[in-house]
């Protein structure tokens, strides 16, 4: 899972990336505010560490922000010293989903993240997906619309797989080619659009198939699922 830490103290930025990667998460280490909102408008991550006290605002702040401006909001986890029951209840109120008091233990941490994962993301991770007539086979990497088997790469069985996972949501450039290439991928920005074609038609993602596959101008992608009659 793709992760932004907001915490200015650099060495407990550094453990908290350290012990996620460990587990497999990709992580983003900012120190200011303005840094991680700068970034969250054009960049899509699947959960959002939140210090409190920060050089330039709050985290509270940067909270706000996020729920007033972005659509589909990933799960948020304060990390801050500040441990008063009325501060607890302030962020909750606010729309956190966890709150850990400093000084933390990364183990504590790495299980509160696994457990805004599942309860976040609960889908992912099943071997058969099913999507209306869409059907995704993990082990196989074979998709069925309809009952009819298409035949995808695995590149384009990942792409697909993660739009529909994430339906109705954004999803920048750099989030898609990181899920599917891995991170920090050598490619031109063309790669990434000749598959978006290529599912769009193998998978008949079209208004009149109930699904609208659009570009998000200088962001990344939505796959849209239309109710009946909408186009």
């Amino acid at each position: 899972m793709r992760i932004a830490i907001l915490e200015d103290e650099a060495v407990l930025a550094e453990q908290l990336s350290g012990v996620l990667e460990r587990a497999g998460h990709i992580c983003y280490c900012y120190s200011k505010g303005s840094a991680i909102i700068a970034d969250l408008k054009r960049e899509t991550f699947d959960l959002l560490i939140l210090d409190w006290n920060l050089p330039d605002t709050t985290g509270i702040d940067v909270l706000r922000w996020v729920r007033e401006h972005i659509d589909h909001v990933p799960p948020i986890l304060f990390v801050t010293s500040r441990g008063e029951e009325s501060d607890i209840v302030e962020a909750l109120d606010m729309g956190a989903d966890d709150y850990v008091v400093k000084p933390v233990q990364t183990g504590e941490v790495l299980a509160r993240v696994g457990a805004l994962f599942r309860r976040s993301y609960p889908s992912k991770g099943k071997d058969i997906e099913i999507f209306g007539d869409h059907q995704f086979e993990q082990k196989s990497t074979s998709v069925t619309v309809s009952g009819e088997q298409i035949i995808l790469t695995p590149k384009e069985f990942g792409l697909a797989l993660l739009l529909f996972q994430n339906l109705d949501r954004a999803l920048s450039r750099a989030y898609i080619l990181e899920k599917v290439w891995g991170r920090n991928p050598d490619l031109l920005t063309r790669t990434l659009d000749a598959h978006i074609s290529r599912i769009r038609v193998k998978l008949s993602l079209r208004p009149e198939s109930g699904f609208r596959l659009l570009p998000v101008y200088s962001y990344g992608y939505r796959l849209e699922k239309l109710n009946q009659g909408e186009e």
